[in-house]
């Protein structure tokens, strides 16, 4: 079992930057994948930006140049910095972990841009 919990969201204006960290129950260091999705108001949940053992990190198109993922930070925490944000980057952003074949999520946290 994987708890993960995701902690930084909130309001923030155009152009304004916000840190996400995602911390897991456990080591992070055997996970095949360690990331962050996002679902806007009636869309899809949709990749961000993941971590996984076999082809290292990944972005969306859309964040591409302004979001950046790191970890792990210390054994069991991934950040997710965004910078530049946009409206449309307006969602709940979910951690997620794919561990020894089970598929585990967040809670999420709500990242809003606005003026």
């Amino acid at each position: 079992q994987v708890q993960l919990v995701e902690s930084g969201g909130g309001l923030v204006q155009p152009g304004g930057s916000l840190r996400l960290s995602c911390a897991a129950s456990r080591s992070i260091f055997s996970m095949n994948l360690m990331g962050w999705y996002r679902q806007a108001p009636g869309k899809e949940r949709e990749l961000v930006a993941v971590i996984t053992s076999g082809s290292g990190k990944s972005y969306a198109d859309s964040v591409k140049g302004r979001f950046t993922i790191s970890g792990p930070s210390g054994e069991n925490t991934v950040i997710l910095q965004m910078n530049s944000l946009k409206p449309e980057d307006t969602a709940v952003y979910y951690c997620r972990s794919l561990f020894d074949g089970m598929d585990y999520w967040g809670k999420g946290t709500l990242v809003t841009v606005s003026s």
